[in-house]
C-alpha cells in the first residue's frame, strides 16, 4: 500500500516546547497584542490618509567611510539606513538588520523602494564581526545583503528563534546562533549579548505570521551597555522597565521613531516618538540613537514628521536634542562616555 506522505510542521521554522511567549505553534507578547488582521489592514490601505514621500531624498550627510575598529572607551555609530546601524565598540564591528537592497520587499520590482542611498557603501565596511537580526519583516532580515556580507566578511548572524531557518535555507554554510528571550551568548571574556522581549511580530508571507520570534538586544562591552531595538510597539513601557531592571543603566539605546502612523493600526507594533522618548528615560539610557525612519515608507506619515515630532517629545518630557539624536544615513554619532 502506498504511504501517506507525512504532514508538514505547522510552523515551518521552529518547533520547541511551549512558553510563555510559544503556544506550540505561534509565538506572541505576554499580555500583549496581536497584529491586526487583513480586514482592518484593507481598511487602513484604503481609507486615505497617506502623505506622499519625494522620489528621491538624499542625505545631509556624505556616504561615510568609517575606520576598522573603535577600541577603548570609544562607542561609535554610523547610520546606514532605516534599522541598519554600524555599532563600533570594543574592537567589534556589528551590523543591524542589515538591508543594502533599493526595496525592502519579496520582490525586486515591486515594494517599499529606498529614498535614499546607504549612508556606507557596501565596499567601504569595515571587518564585520557580528550582525544582529531582530526579526524576519523585509526591513529587517534582506537575504540578498545577508548573502554578500557572508561570502565577503563571513560575520556570526544572531537573531531570535525561527530565524535562523529562514537564513539557513539561503545560507547553509553560514556561522548562525538562534536565540530565545533571556538567553545569552558570550564573545571572549568581557562581551556579551543578551536577547530581550520587545513588542512587534513576524511574517514573512500570509501563511506564517508569529512563526518566528522577533527580539531586542543588549550588548554588553567594556565600554558600556547598548539595548538595541529594532521594531517594538511601547506596550505600556513593559519591556523598558524589565531591561533597565535586569541589565541596569545602558550607554546607548538604539530606538525606532518611525512608521508609526495610523495610531489605530499601528500602536501595538510600532512605537511613535512620544512613546520613544519615554523609553528612553524608563530604560534608563544617557543617550538614544533613533532609526527606522526616512529610508523607505511604511506607513502613512511624512518623511520628516518623525524628526519633528522627535523634537516636539524632547521639549514636552525635557529631554536635552543631545540625548536623542534622529541618524541621518551617513551620520556618525561619537556616544560620549558615562
Amino acid at each position: 500500500m502506498p504511504q501517506t506522505p507525512p504532514r508538514k510542521p505547522r510552523n515551518p521554522y521552529y518547533t520547541g516546547p511551549i512558553s510563555d511567549h510559544f503556544d506550540g505553534t505561534v509565538f506572541f507578547n505576554p499580555e500583549g497584542e496581536a497584529p491586526l488582521g487583513f480586514r482592518e489592514f484593507m481598511r487602513w490601505q484604503f481609507g486615505g490618509g497617506r502623505i506622499g514621500w519625494p522620489k528621491s531624498a538624499p542625505s545631509p550627510f556624505p556616504p561615510a567611510k568609517p575606520d576598522d575598529h573603535v577600541d577603548g572607551d570609544g562607542l561609535r555609530i554610523t547610520m546606514v539606513g532605516h534599522a541598519t546601524l554600524l555599532i563600533q565598540v570594543a574592537g567589534l564591528n556589528i551590523l543591524t538588520d542589515p538591508v543594502w537592497s533599493l526595496r525592502t520587499s519579496p520582490f525586486s520590482f515591486i515594494g517599499p523602494k529606498r529614498v535614499v542611498a546607504p549612508g556606507i557603501a557596501f565596499d567601504d565596511l569595515p571587518p564585520i564581526d557580528i550582525v544582529l537580526v531582530t526579526h524576519n519583516h523585509y526591513d529587517h532580515l534582506d537575504l540578498a545583503t545577508l548573502k554578500r556580507l557572508h561570502e565577503e566578511h563571513g560575520p556570526h548572524i544572531i537573531t531570535p528563534l525561527g530565524n535562523d531557518t529562514i537564513i539557513h535555507r539561503a545560507l547553509p554554510d553560514a556561522k548562525i546562533s538562534d536565540m530565545d528571550w533571556g538567553e545569552k551568548i558570550s564573545f571572549w571574556d568581557d562581551i556579551t549579548i543578551d536577547c530581550e522581549p520587545c513588542h512587534h511580530w513576524s511574517a514573512r508571507n500570509a501563511r506564517d505570521r508569529r512563526m518566528a520570534l522577533w527580539a531586542a538586544f543588549v550588548i554588553s562591552t567594556p565600554a558600556g551597555k547598548i539595548y538595541h531595538i529594532g521594531d517594538t510597539g511601547f506596550h505600556d513601557g513593559i519591556n523598558y522597565k524589565a531591561a533597565a531592571a535586569k541589565h541596569g543603566a545602558f550607554r546607548l539605546a538604539n530606538l525606532p521613531i518611525g512608521a508609526y502612523e495610523p495610531r489605530w493600526f499601528m500602536k501595538a507594533q510600532h512605537q511613535n516618538p512620544q512613546e520613544a522618548v519615554e523609553g528612553l528615560q524608563l530604560c534608563n539610557a544617557s543617550y538614544a540613537a533613533g532609526h527606522h525612519f526616512g529610508t523607505v515608507q511604511l506607513t502613512d506619515e511624512a518623511i520628516e514628521a518623525p524628526v519633528r515630532a522627535l523634537e516636539v517629545a524632547l521639549k514636552d518630557q525635557g529631554v536635552t536634542p543631545e540625548r536623542f539624536r534622529a541618524l541621518r544615513a551617513g551620520e556618525v554619532f561619537d556616544v560620549p562616555v558615562g
